[in-house]
């Protein structure tokens, strides 16, 4: 016959098992629409890496109308993936963004002309319209253009930019000479529209001394005075990063897992496959910790815009952190 003591000692103990298997929540805002660019974080979910570590993670799409830094401002995520240069230009204007994991180590971002143009250089991009991507993209182009001390005002001297919007249409319809894009998306839908890669110029963002980091990992620096929190994204980070080095191992797999997350059935295989291929050159060389040197870099990069830089400080160390990383790593 059991005992009050033996009956409340099991019931304790039952509950102490469900509190034990009880993981933390934790929620990332994407930068994009789901796809290859964030194969990383949907294979750490498909494989229970993020089980492995106790948390429960969901997986915000982005899109043409959602800014991650306005989400995780106001408190819609703990995580975002951000490029560099709009979470600096963030933090200026005061949202208070920390880089805490660097998953890529190089930058995709290009400037894709039609030879037929003429354009050989960008010493022949005065006078040209531009496609440029708006919605903190435009910093890397609007960095650029400054180092080379040609105006995005238009007229003979300067630039005249065309907000593009998320696909390779100006380029096609010949209402821009060049346009923005990626070395894993949009130069390959150039491509598959029936374009040459021999009757295209590229110019690639880091070939020209402007590369500038894209896709960290970013919260609000409140999150790392809490040592639960910094627990919880050491976590997450080391996951995630067992995430990634699994799908630049296997990147048809990979791609196969973010066509099983695609809720809008828009993307294919083969432009998943291609597109993770490419993801792989990107974040090969990334253990998840941020390059000081990198950083600076970027920063560079950012204040060398004469009367027009996109930030006006340097933001110093406190714009990015090791301490999760080395939790996460060791």
């Amino acid at each position: 016959m059991k005992t009050f003591a033996t009956t409340m000692g099991l019931a304790v103990a039952g509950l102490c098992a469900g509190m034990a298997q009880a993981a933390d929540d934790l929620t990332l805002q994407l930068k994009w629409v789901t796809q290859a660019q964030f194969a990383g974080y949907y294979v750490a979910q498909d494989k229970g890496f993020y089980d492995e570590e106790d948390l429960n993670v969901t997986i915000k799409p982005g899109g043409p109308d959602i800014a991650p830094t306005q989400v995780i401002a106001g408190g819609g995520a703990d995580v975002t993936v951000e490029w560099m240069p709009a979470a600096l230009s963030a933090r200026e204007k005061g949202l208070p963004l920390v880089n805490i994991a660097q998953p890529f180590k190089s930058s995709g971002m290009m400037l894709t002309c039609l030879k037929s143009t003429g354009v050989t250089g960008p010493e022949d991009f005065p006078g040209r319209t531009l496609g440029v991507w708006f919605f903190g993209n435009e910093f890397p182009f609007l960095s650029w253009m400054s180092q080379l001390g040609i105006s995005t005002e238009g007229g003979d001297d300067g630039v005249t930019v065309l907000k593009q919007g998320f696909n390779v249409d100006p380029l096609l319809q010949d209402q821009a000479d060049c346009i923005s894009t990626m070395t894993y998306n949009e130069y390959w839908q150039v491509i598959d529209a029936g374009i040459t890669p021999e009757e295209l110029i590229t110019f690639k963002y880091e070939d020209q001394g402007v590369a500038t980091l894209e896709d960290g990992l970013y919260v609000l620096e409140d999150k790392l005075d809490d040592p639960a929190e910094v627990d919880k994204l050491a976590r997450f980070v080391r996951a995630s990063m067992k995430g990634w080095k699994w799908a630049e191992e296997n990147p048809e797999e990979a791609a196969m897992i973010v066509l099983d997350n695609d809720a809008t059935g828009a993307q294919t295989e083969k432009h998943q496959t291609r597109m993770m291929t490419e993801i792989a050159k990107l974040t090969a060389g990334s253990n998840g910790a941020l390059d000081p040197a990198d950083f600076e870099r970027t920063v560079d990069s950012l204040l060398s815009g004469g009367d027009n830089p996109v930030i006006t400080e340097h933001p110093g160390d406190a714009a990015w952190t090791h301490a999760i990383t080395d939790k996460a790593l060791n």
